[in-house]
């Protein structure tokens, strides 16, 4: 394979799951295939809603394309805006089973990892950037603990103990509004506005190595 020409951010979704005919992540995440956002080529690559086989495609997608960051991006029914994961628990607790028929429940992500991990982006500066551009965000402090939370320790935990400057993260978005049609109430939000967000993000994720202190925390 030749080597691109310019450094790479790797952006992953989610294949469909929970009986959905889509999954917003990967409807998404796919239309920014090819496109260079701060210098940098944007691959996407879609990822099995299964444990474990959905780990190990995103270490050989790292390993194939050395990326400079990794954004993966899973949806989140039920949210109402665009949610930046801050920490994931070391815990498989699946309330359904994955497209591979599993449903591991109380079993560790990583075996004697640590309780938790955090984001290896910089969250406030990447929240304050879609503020900016008026796109409704926050920060979110639980990825909950099916395959999005798995991914999300997975990742980060790989950059504590095997490349401290990869920056990487995960990123949960709501149904999108042809899914919500289907679930009374629910919110949604417009692909487009999707899309923008994530090079918005991206953007400011490779653009800032050190994180605002600004407030973005909740009371319960």
């Amino acid at each position: 394979m030749t080597k691109p020409n310019h450094p790479t951010v790797l952006i992953t979704g989610f294949e469909p799951f929970g009986g959905e005919a889509i999954n917003p992540s990967w409807q998404a995440v796919q239309k920014l295939e090819g496109l260079i956002i701060e210098g940098h080529l944007i691959v996407t690559r879609e990822l099995p809603c299964e444990f474990d086989t959905s780990l190990e495609s995103l270490y050989n997608n790292i390993a194939l394309h050395e990326p400079n960051l990794v954004l993966c991006v899973g949806q989140a029914g039920g949210r109402c805006d665009i949610t930046i994961e801050r920490i994931a628990i070391n815990i498989n607790d699946a309330r359904i089973k994955d497209n591979a028929g599993h449903q591991p429940i109380d079993t560790p992500v990583v075996k004697d990892g640590p309780a938790a991990v955090f984001a290896k982006l910089p969250i406030k500066h990447m929240l304050w950037d879609l503020h900016e551009a008026q796109i409704p965000a926050s920060i979110s402090n639980t990825a909950g603990t099916y395959v999005c939370n798995h991914v999300m320790y997975g990742l980060c935990h790989y950059i504590e103990t095997h490349k401290a400057n990869l920056k990487g993260g995960f990123i949960h978005i709501p149904y999108l509004p042809e899914q919500a049609v289907h679930h009374s109430g629910a919110p949604s939000m417009a692909e487009s506005t999707v899309i923008a967000a994530l090079k918005s993000m991206i953007a400011s994720a490779l653009s800032h190595d050190q994180d605002l202190a600004i407030a973005a925390g909740t009371t319960h």
